[in-house]
């Protein structure tokens, strides 16, 4: 079930414009990745974090899954900063074999990452970030981007750098 509410859980402007946009997953040459058109409830999302982790008291209210890979990992803005938007919470992807990473630091840069031709499994995934720009992305990006637009690698980076942990705090989190 997928939930559309007021506050914590409205479903961000650009998120729903992105939503529209088809990926080409090309053979995978392309972007694996496939966006909601609303946040998962928070029930779907606490049954997939207990399930992925093993650790059933774990709830998922952390996390805002709006997005998956054609295997099932996830695409989440991850609420780590408190009192903060959530527009200005980092994007993190939870592949289904239990791959893990920051991919943006905002939905902005996320944005970004996006108009680079790049989606938040290969992020996690690859080392190379080879840009392909999507006009139509980029588009998106130029209409709701608050942050310059900057390489892939630049974004990514930044991320990691202010979320050093977050792998190692998800594996805490495992049973």
């Amino acid at each position: 079930m997928i939930e559309t509410i007021e506050g914590d859980r409205a479903f961000p402007p650009a998120l729903a414009e992105v939503a529209r946009v088809e990926f080409d997953y090309d053979e995978g040459e392309g972007v694996d990745f496939e966006p909601y058109d609303a946040f998962d409830s928070a029930e779907e999302t606490t049954d997939w974090l207990r399930h992925w982790t093993g650790n059933h008291a774990l709830d998922g209210d952390a996390y805002r899954v709006f997005g998956q890979d054609g295997t099932g990992g996830l695409a989440a803005l991850w609420r780590v900063r408190p009192g903060r938007p959530l527009a200005e919470q980092p994007v993190v992807f939870l592949g289904s074999e239990g791959e893990r990473g920051v991919v943006a630091a905002s939905l902005s840069d996320f944005l970004w990452v996006l108009a680079d031709g790049l989606g938040p499994m290969e992020v996690v995934e690859y080392e190379q970030y080879d840009p392909r720009p999507n006009p139509a992305l980029t588009a998106l990006a130029e209409r709701h981007a608050t942050t310059p637009r900057r390489p892939t690698r630049d974004i990514v980076e930044a991320a990691r750098s202010e979320f050093p942990t977050f792998s190692e705090d998800i594996d805490a989190l495992c049973r």
